[in-house]
């Protein structure tokens, strides 16, 4: 149907290609389960969906390079299955641009609350952060940290009067920052209200957008405070 939420999924795993499948579609998901990374990428290519699921160990294309691929080509979110939670292929997924990630073996109804938090924030990309924050030069919705200017209400970024192509996540990450410039975040304070996790996550997530973000608008923008989390110099 037109109006389902459409998930691409990757995985070379029989057993738990199907049963995964049935579960998400049981939920109300439209499902296109690929064995391998190269119809993975094709399928994406011919469907768009809405939210990308890659398994990291799959054949042809790994799960990893996929999501590099897509993300060259789209802000689509991407979740990454990995088999270990300690994995290193955890921090590669998300310096690939993956969205989460969720460790194997996964409980169904775990899998479809990661998939439909990811999809809230996507959806809500304001997340109703304010456009008055304090400690910036405002604008309307227009704030600007020195040669940094975030939009917010064009869900825009600048930098150096350049733009800055940021995904869904990042903006959201900055537009957390932005609301409370000089301000000391928490890692758990991102993560609920990012990261929309109502219980305790992995801070790499959050370590991992910090370091992509910086890429971005400059690595001296935010400021690790040992011990407490990051804040956004004003």
């Amino acid at each position: 149907m037109a109006d389902q939420t459409h998930v691409l999924f990757v995985e070379d795993d029989d057993v738990i290609r199907e049963a995964t499948q049935l579960a998400l579609e049981r939920d109300g998901f439209a499902v296109t389960a690929m064995p391998d990374g190269l119809a993975g990428l094709e399928a994406f290519r011919a469907n768009r969906p809405d939210i990308a699921l890659l398994d990291v160990m799959v054949p042809g294309l790994d799960g990893v390079s996929l999501c590099r691929r897509i993300r060259d080509e789209s802000t689509v979110p991407v979740i990454m299955l990995s088999a270990r939670a300690d994995s290193i292929d955890v921090v590669l997924g998300l310096e690939a641009g993956a969205d989460d990630y969720v460790t194997k073996p996964f409980d169904g109804a775990v899998l479809v609350a990661r998939i439909r938090a990811v999809l809230r924030r996507f959806g809500h990309a304001g997340g109703g952060l304010r456009a008055d924050a304090g400690g910036a030069d405002g604008n309307g919705g227009l704030l600007t940290f020195g040669e940094l200017e975030v939009d917010t209400e064009g869900m825009e970024v600048r930098r150096a009067g350049r733009p800055v192509a940021l995904t869904p996540t990042e903006m959201r990450l900055l537009l957390e920052f932005s609301s409370a410039p000089g301000t000391v975040l928490s890692r758990d304070r991102l993560l609920e209200r990012v990261w929309d996790y109502g219980w305790g996550g992995d801070t790499r997530v959050v370590d991992v957008h910090v370091q992509r973000l910086r890429t971005k608008i400059g690595q001296d923008r935010i400021e690790t405070v040992r011990g407490f989390g990051y804040k956004l110099k004003a």
